[in-house]
């Protein structure tokens, strides 16, 4: 079971950074996206399925939030997203305070990413 989750949680991974970045890109362009319903539901899909396959993958290998160190800090990492990329795409009122949130918000993906890759916990046991 733990690589199919795994894979998907991947495929999910990489849709949701490319739809942020999209999304990211037309709102510092001022192109309407909120216009297209793809664009409005697809992402809450995605995240949706990119959570409920994390949470799967923390039960299958008996690894928690808030005991290992590494899930730990994807966690805060994800929070931290979560509000950069509602700035970056909502909130921020000046282009500038936008771009600065896209590009906050794409290191904290990219800490989360980092971190996924180099945790201490051994794959080879699945």
């Amino acid at each position: 079971m733990y690589l199919p989750l795994k894979y998907l949680h991947l495929c999910c991974v990489a849709v949701s950074i490319a739809l942020f970045l999209l999304r990211g890109a037309l709102t510092l362009a001022h192109v309407p996206w909120r216009a297209s319903r793809l664009l409005r539901i697809a992402p809450h899909a995605i995240d949706t399925v990119l959570l409920a396959s994390g949470l799967a993958l923390t039960t299958v290998i008996g690894q928690y939030p808030f005991v290992a160190g590494w899930l730990t800090a994807k966690v805060v990492g994800l929070l931290v997203y979560v509000v950069l990329g509602s700035l970056a795409l909502r909130y921020a009122r000046t282009p500038a305070l936008r771009a600065a949130a896209l590009g906050a918000a794409l290191v904290a993906v990219g800490y989360i990413v980092a971190t996924a890759l180099h945790h201490d916990w051994d794959p080879a046991r699945w």
